[in-house]
Parts: C-alpha cells; sequence; structure tokens
C-alpha cells in the first residue's frame, strides 16, 4: 500500500500512535498459525466432535464406549476422532487390540472449560 493510500485510512484517534500500530501490526500471528487456530475452532465447533471432546475430559475411553456414550456408529466416532487427531486434541494408546483415546493435553481441557464457563456466564 503506498503513503497516500494509508493516510487516507489514518484515523484521528491512533495520530501520533503510528509505533504502537506498528509494534501490533508486527506482533500479529503468522498466517500458518492462524490457520491452525482457524481449523482447531472449526473441528470443535461440530457438536459431535465437541461431545467426544467432552466425554474424554471425564475419562480416557475407546472408541466402542465412546460410540455407545454418544449413541453413534463406531465408524462415525472414528472418523471424528482422525479429524481431532490430525490437530492434536486427541492422543491415542494402544493396550494389545484396544486403543485408548484422551485428550492430547491440558490446553484441549482448557478450550472445553472455558468454553463451558462463557456459556453458563451468560
Amino acid at each position: 500500500m503506498d503513503r497516500k493510500t494509508v493516510d487516507k485510512f489514518k484515523c484521528l484517534t491512533h495520530e501520533g500512535n503510528e509505533k504502537a500500530l506498528e509494534r501490533l501490526k508486527e506482533n500479529l500471528l503468522k498466517e500458518d498459525g492462524i490457520c491452525i487456530l482457524s481449523n482447531i475452532f472449526k473441528a470443535i465447533s461440530d457438536p459431535t466432535r465437541l461431545k467426544i471432546i467432552y466425554v474424554l475430559s471425564k475419562s480416557n475411553l475407546c472408541v466402542c464406549n465412546i460410540a455407545y456414550i454418544l449413541d453413534m456408529s463406531q465408524s462415525a466416532i472414528s472418523h471424528q476422532l482422525r479429524i481431532l487427531r490430525d490437530l492434536k486434541l486427541v492422543k491415542f494408546v494402544k493396550k494389545g487390540k484396544l486403543v485408548i483415546y484422551s485428550l492430547d493435553d491440558d490446553h484441549v481441557l482448557q478450550l472445553l472449560t472455558q468454553g463451558l464457563d462463557h456459556v453458563k456466564h451468560k
């Protein structure tokens, strides 16, 4: 953008704050970080995936147990778990033939908890 275009969009309330605005602009998340975050929010915006995250916040479970709790097929749950795994929201451990799923880390639990707190607050 040339200087003339930038001046055209100047806001009078920020006059004299160009350095502060430049610092904010420089500290924006990089595009790849924004895309990853956007994909995480898209994933947890799906009601089924959110339910999976919720039940996994209560207990580590296998696919058949999650399917039973959510009254869905195991293949449907497996499909959703793959999406959550790809985004590193859930992880799994194999115990023989059994695969046990859990939340990937405390950050996923915090996302859920903060969202639930916000819903209760409203």
